[in-house]
């Protein structure tokens, strides 16, 4: 009786797992796992590279150069193989986290007991993925959509306040030290309290606050903290640089 509650619960846990993967239009996949002492070691990051790639993810590796379609972090899953530990048998299973590092799905736990390391993990691992083959996944698309109208709707907001914010910004512009930035283009993820900006890589640039005002956001760039204002159509990064106010032009596409 007891064995049937687990495998009810277990096969519960999957579906309603199943049924958020689908979201993400990719997976990215570390090099090394924190619990190995090099990369690949075991040939475990290229086969659960294969074995995601085999269950119908579009797979890549955290060290690559992402096209430009997969740059939203939000958009991703991350895949991270983690081990159990016991007595004379080896313990692997794999888990899928979102850009917040909120676990989406965590498969069941693959065994072996082959006193070979390199044997055992790879039986583990291959065992494991049983239940990410079960997903049968298929991208939705679901999160872009989202994320979309989230989009459309600041940018109707922002067009309606432009000309209130222009004008108020226009008293300090030409007072204003200014130095262009004409790096990449930044494009904006949501957070539950504002965005995060990242370039292609995609890496995050800087974190931005909501205030009161559409068009403004408290912005933070590593150790410098300033304020993200939109002016003139274009966003400018403001901050004090040896009791200096420098404006730096942004590239953001929200």
């Amino acid at each position: 009786m007891k064995k049937i509650a687990v495998s009810i619960l277990l096969l519960f846990v999957t579906i309603s797992f199943g049924q958020t993967v689908n979201n993400y239009k990719a997976v990215i996949v570390p090099v090394k796992y924190e619990w190995l002492k090099i990369e690949n070691q075991y040939r475990l990051n290229t086969l659960t590279k294969f074995n995601l790639e085999k269950a119908g993810f579009t797979v890549f590796y955290n060290k690559e150069t992402l096209p430009i379609e997969y740059s939203n972090r939000c958009d991703l899953l991350f895949a991270n193989v983690e081990k159990e530990n016991g007595f004379l048998i080896s313990k692997l299973f794999i888990t899928l986290k979102d850009c917040n590092d909120r676990l989406v799905f965590k498969s069941e736990v693959g065994k072996s007991r082959d006193k070979d390391y390199k044997a055992a993990y790879n039986e583990a691992l291959n065992e494991a993925f049983k239940s990410v083959n079960a997903l049968k996944y298929k991208y939705s698309g679901v999160l872009e959509k989202q994320v979309n109208n989230q989009t459309n709707s600041v940018t109707v907001t922002q067009s309606q306040q432009q000309t209130i914010g222009n004008q108020a910004a226009s008293t300090v512009v030409s007072s204003l030290p200014t130095s262009v930035d004409t790096a990449d283009i930044l494009y904006a993820q949501p957070t539950a309290t504002g965005y995060q900006l990242i370039d292609k890589t995609p890496k995050v640039v800087m974190k931005l606050l909501k205030t009161s005002q559409q068009n403004a956001f408290i912005a933070i760039k590593g150790e410098i903290q300033g304020s993200l204002i939109f002016k003139e159509n274009q966003w400018y990064f403001e901050y004090y640089k040896n009791d200096v106010l420098v404006s730096e032009k942004i590239n953001v596409k929200f």
